[in-house]
């Protein structure tokens, strides 16, 4: 369901800030917070890298609240904590997520306005026409908008499947634009994008098997229509990174250099090589290295000359996707980074091509990419609450006796003599003592009361020594899980499995913070624990600059200074928002409904010279909606319940009022968002 909505605030400018160029070393290293007397907003810029992976879109202000710049370096930004609470008060409830469609038009002029500039720097005969994958994000609204921004660029759509081909049919409308039809194809989808000429569309259908050239000619000559194909080669150029063996001679769809040729000669007794007009190839998704995209361009252009050569009326290069995204500010080839901008991808591609093309004198193509990532990624926040905490250590242990057992002594003089010197030596202590009271215990000789004691004393000397490790700039091997072994759970109201997917699946790395109080220190250390029954429904892997670290630093939750009616809660706690960045490509649709955890709230929003308006409220589900995917029905379900309300009643098992309360709380449940409200 969606509901239009407008608002209008007040919004300033931010200053930008200055960039902390940094390396990636490989040597271990405390992931410590620096102490200061002060902690400063400098601090936490360079803590949590958002210059690195947020730039020109994200950054923080003197109150300490992450800000969005919807249009880039181009003037205007919002508080992002504002923007949140002010949504809040518009009964939305979190989890949130929040898109930012000035973003999506500024990624858009962005690919656009590099490719025009390794045009015009290389003296390219041809052009450049970028298209969008659908299956990246298929939202209405993001897609709908995605075509308006782009009809000055001719930016036109790429289809995977029959129902990525119904939208793109009915959404593209912009003239001269292309339409990439990839994917399976049966010949209901090739007669579709056949007869989509008719209105104007210009479908390009890629050839991904050597089966598919026959049913294209045959179709063809049914409908009496000259199509347009491409063949889609795989190249022996591997991909980098999670994505890396889906390409090359295994790789799932493409066509080998043999079946390349085969479709020539079909295509040629056919009749009708003048058809194939495009060469498409595609390495992989986030492409960190840009030595391989440029041995990518290098293969692929030979095999787009030699195809000319051969007859065939090549007119298109299509590069695929795999333009990557920064995720965790390092720019390195690290999986979740990237060495390269996007103007370097767009010189190499430009330059690589012309260079092939100019060596055979051949007329060079018109360039495509399938850049969806690198668009889409930037353009939504998501914004979740921190319901509460989990401590390893929740208080000073009290000195211990003489007359308690010898076990806790030992303890209590372990944890009472670390210091500096003796604290790696006194880890290893702490830690046999604790294996040795739990034998204790299991053996009969340590009662319960003794146990805790134990362990209480054991985590005593773990917190004591973290805290002395993280004075140190190097940490000993066998001293680097203690900082995950100490951290505390934060449970966060999301379901993983339903907003972050990837996290879950791949250990994909989405940058994690705080979107307040960020010129206050992060003095706890913890680990995201989602709503679902799993134990899987958590992050604990969160970007560093070195490597990947396994707790985020966080701020103790505090109780609420003032209760505001206009703000819906539930608790007497202070609200700790969180904001998970970048994922604005494949996450939404790719979540599932583990534990009937449904789609979320989603808002548009649009930048305006007064401050912002609300595009659309796409309303998240509700607990009928989620029940009625898996068969279930509102109705019948309270019917079940009054029944068995009404033979309680007259077991006398409850009280009427009781029985009413029950169904009044079950009708409200039915209707209510499946997330909690805080």
């Amino acid at each position: 369901m969606s509901v239009e909505l407008t608002s209008i605030i007040d919004i300033s400018n931010e200053t930008q800030k200055e960039h902390y160029p940094e390396i990636r070393p490989n040597a271990h290293r405390s992931s410590a917070t620096p102490t200061r007397q002060t902690w400063t907003i400098e601090d936490s810029e360079k803590l949590y890298r958002i210059q690195g992976w947020g730039e020109p879109y994200f950054s923080i202000n003197a109150a300490g609240h992450v800000t969005v710049s919807p249009k880039g370096d181009r003037g205007g930004s919002l508080d992002l904590l504002e923007l949140v609470e002010a949504l809040r008060k518009r009964n939305l409830g979190l989890p949130l997520l929040i898109r930012f469609s000035d973003i999506l038009a500024d990624r858009i002029e962005r690919l656009n306005a590099c490719f025009a500039k390794a045009i015009a720097r290389y003296k390219y005969p041809g052009t450049y026409q970028g298209v969008y994958p659908v299956k990246c994000n298929q939202q209405r609204h993001l897609v709908e908008d995605l075509v308006r921004f782009g009809e000055p660029y001719q930016f036109g759509l790429e289809a995977g499947s029959k129902p990525e081909l119904t939208i793109a049919l009915a959404t593209l409308k912009t003239p001269n634009s292309l339409l990439i039809c990839n994917g399976y194809k049966d010949r209901e989808y090739i007669e579709t994008a056949l007869l989509a000429t008719r209105l104007g569309h210009r479908p390009l259908i890629v050839l991904e098997q050597v089966e598919e050239v026959q049913l294209v000619i045959d179709v063809a000559a049914q409908l009496a229509i000259e199509p347009v194909v491409g063949v889609r080669a795989k190249l022996s150029t591997k991909g980098t990174g999670r994505w890396g063996t889906s390409t090359g001679d295994r790789a799932k769809f493409g066509l080998t250099i043999p079946e390349i040729l085969t479709c020539v000669e079909l295509l040629r007794n056919a009749g009708m090589l003048n058809s194939l007009q495009l060469l498409h190839f595609h390495i992989g998704s986030q492409i960190s290295a840009i030595s391989v995209i440029k041995d990518a361009i290098r293969e692929a252009s030979q095999i787009y000359v030699e195809l000319r050569a051969l007859g065939a009326n090549m007119q298109y290069l299509d590069v695929g996707g795999g333009l990557a995204i920064d995720y965790d500010g390092s720019k390195t080839n690290f999986h979740a980074s990237k060495n390269y901008n996007m103007q370097n991808y767009a010189n190499d591609i430009v330059a690589e091509v012309k260079e092939a093309c100019e060596a055979r004198q051949l007329p060079v193509p018109t360039l495509i990419s399938e850049s969806g990532r690198a668009i889409a990624s930037h353009q939504s926040v998501l914004i979740f609450d921190v319901l509460s905490t989990s401590n390893v250590l929740s208080k000073e242990p009290e000195p211990v006796q003489e007359r308690e057992h010898l076990i806790i002594r030992n303890l209590w003089e372990t944890y009472r003599t670390i210091n500096i010197e003796n604290y790696q030596e006194a880890y290893h202590d702490a830690i046999q003592f604790n294996e040795e009271a739990k034998s204790l215990f299991s053996l009969g000789y340590l009662s319960l009361i003794q146990r805790a004691r134990a362990e209480q004393l054991y985590w005593a000397c773990c917190d004591r020594i973290l805290k002395l490790v993280r004075t140190q700039d190097y940490v000993p091997d066998d001293l680097e899980d203690l900082e995950k072994i100490m951290a505390s759970i934060y449970y966060v109201n999301l379901s993983v499995f339903q907003s972050v997917p990837d996290s879950w699946a791949i250990n994909q790395l989405f940058p994690i913070m705080p979107i307040h109080r960020l010129n206050e220190e992060p003095t706890c250390r913890g680990i995201l624990a989602d709503l679902t029954c799993d134990s899987d429904g958590k992050i604990d892997q969160f970007i560093d600059l070195r490597d990947v670290k396994s707790v985020l630093e966080l701020h103790p939750l505090r109780e609420r200074r003032s209760i505001s009616a206009s703000i819906p809660h539930s608790s007497n706690q202070e609200p700790y928002y969180l904001g998970l960045f970048l994922a604005g490509a494949y996450q939404e649709i790719m979540g599932n409904l583990h534990n009937l955890f449904g789609d979320i709230n989603a808002v548009h929003i649009q930048l305006t010279p007064r401050g912002y308006e609300i595009e659309h409220v796409v309303k998240g589900d509700t607990v009928t909606e989620v029940l009625g995917y898996v068969q279930y029905d509102a109705e019948d379900l309270v019917e079940s319940i009054r029944r068995r309300t009404e033979q309680a009643l007259q077991d006398n098992h409850i009280t009427l009022e009781e029985s009413q309360r029950l169904l009044k709380n079950y009708e409200q449940s039915l209707s209510s968002y499946t997330y909690l409200s805080s």
